[in-house]
């Protein structure tokens, strides 16, 4: 097995690595690091946990060591999805660096901008930065990267997804066309290739594990469990497995806020972090979970990323996710540096068929494990469609936020699509083909007929927020009297009126 100073490294490099517990490389480490030292474009793929900001980290300090400037202008950039990624892979860099008098710097956006333009300006070697916040300092004129030598991408498919490709073609226009351009992602899809055929020259491309694959060393488990007893269960795990530590995902933001609240009224310490939440609330948060000051740490996918807590021992999905390649990201919080971990998934009926997407995503099939008292309905999914051409347990169409189709807890609609065969029916299914049956159905559609608008109808509704006019045809204009003709007539010429006798 190759060492640190194997791969090239100068002494100080591989004294900060021991520093930190590292003593012999991993394999993306042990790949990446020469080729990045000969100046190639590297394309990197591993499992998440495996030491990939290492893997690319180590080599950019080491060239900037080697070729100092005396520009302030930052020369490596690093693009990541997430601030919990961009501030995780620039304390990676601060930690290296130490001795080598390069300086670093975390620019995402959450928090205010003039302590990061003060960072800049006494001049940083390295920046790591989400697209959007990036994109505002170089419109502000508060960073120049006309003089980055070396690009990063970490996670690209995460960026892709998220939507940010159109700001990423806007900072590559800002960048040196000649540059070293590498790209590092644990899953990667069509979309990422292409891009990286666009943006890579001449790439070697690394793959230490099989393709879209999870951590050999995080145990993967299925409980099958109703809708309305998923916390119920989530409680019961962590009190009778005596969990310490333990990471949970939800979907939506609102459903990570509800959770915690639930576990915190039932005795279990809990914080939650998601978008809604300030970037400094989100940094407590992480802090005393990692500190141990809270048991359960409720997060939505903007935690799958960038969060490195070592022997983390237990991850939940709560929910599954709505993008398959994003499991593989969320178990690999757990099971890092070659620790062990666990992975637990609460599936309802209506979530399974994202459970077989990310079982065809894995090439395997999960393990299955009832917990008494919280059995759950049948989750496999057959794959068969139903007479009308969809899939019988039911598309993303037609679904809440939190999963579930037609407002009903376990998935499945009240009634089937059509009703009595008509495609949008509302009549019930059957009527007796009798003279009262007959009579029924014409009393049924009378009923459940529009009844038509009159002509007159205002356009408003309440919800506008103004009052609907009368529907009620008006009884004609009213005519003006002579007499109130000639006080008006009056009045615009500037006149007193003077009352006309009546004549009586």
């Amino acid at each position: 097995m190759p060492s640190f100073q194997s791969l090239g490294l100068t002494a100080k490099l591989v004294e900060a690595v021991e520093a930190r517990g590292y003593s012999e490389p991993t394999p993306i480490q042990a790949k990446a690091i020469p080729a990045i030292l000969e100046g190639r474009d590297v394309m990197g793929g591993a499992q998440t946990g495996t030491g990939k900001t290492a893997a690319f980290a180590l080599p950019i300090l080491q060239y900037l060591f080697g070729n100092r400037s005396r520009h302030r202008a930052p020369r490596a950039l690093v693009l990541a999805p997430t601030r919990e990624l961009a501030a995780q892979v620039e304390k990676s860099f601060y930690g290296y660096s130490k001795g080598l008098g390069i300086y670093s710097c975390a620019i995402y956006g959450g928090v205010k901008m003039p302590p990061q333009v003060a960072k800049l300006r006494r001049g940083v070697g390295v920046v790591v930065a989400t697209p959007g916040r990036l994109l505002d300092h170089a419109s502000g004129g508060t960073i120049d990267l006309s003089r980055v030598e070396v690009l990063v991408l970490d996670e690209a498919d995460r960026m892709l997804d998220m939507g940010f490709m159109p700001d990423i073609r806007k900072i590559i226009d800002l960048l040196p066309s000649e540059r070293q351009n590498l790209m590092f992602s644990a899953t990667y899809s069509k979309e990422i290739r292409a891009l990286a055929r666009e943006l890579l020259n001449e790439p070697m491309s690394i793959e230490v594990a099989e393709r879209n694959s999870a951590a050999e060393q995080v145990s993967q488990v299925v409980h099958p469990v109703e809708r309305s007893l998923k916390r119920e269960l989530l409680s019961h795990l962590i009190s009778e497995g005596e969990w310490e530590q333990v990471l949970v995902f939800a979907r939506t933001r609102h459903g990570a806020e509800k959770l915690a609240q639930y576990l915190n009224k039932n005795g279990t310490d809990a914080a939650a972090i998601h978008g809604d939440k300030s970037q400094g609330q989100r940094t407590r948060a992480l802090d005393r979970f990692k500190r141990g000051s809270v048991r359960v740490l409720v997060a939505t996918d903007v935690a799958s990323r960038g969060l490195d807590i070592r022997q983390l021992p237990h991850v939940v999905n709560y929910e599954m996710p709505d993008v398959a390649e994003d499991y593989i990201h969320r178990i690999g919080r757990t099971g890092r540096a070659g620790e062990g971990g666990d992975a637990h998934s609460l599936v309802c009926r209506a979530e399974r068929e994202k459970l077989a997407a990310v079982e065809s995503l894995l090439r395997m099939k999960i393990p299955r494990r009832e917990i008494k008292g919280y059995e759950g309905e049948d989750i496999a999914f057959t794959g068969k469609k139903s007479a009308s051409g969809k899939r019988k347990s039911g598309s993303m169409r037609g679904r809440s936020r939190d999963g579930a189709r037609g407002g009903s807890r376990d998935g499945a609609r009240g009634s089937s699509r059509d009703g009595a065969g008509s495609k949008n029916s509302r009549r019930p299914a059957k009527a007796k083909n009798s003279a009262k049956g007959r009579g029924e159905a014409r009393e049924q559609d009378r009923k459940f007929s529009r009844p038509k608008r009159s002509p007159k109808a205002s356009s408003f509704s309440a919800e506008d927020g103004e009052k609907p006019r009368s529907t009620k045809p008006r009884k004609g204009k009213p005519k003006w009297s002579a007499a109130r003709k000639r006080a008006a007539k009056l009045k615009r010429a500037g006149k007193p009126a003077t009352r006309r006798p009546s004549g009586r």
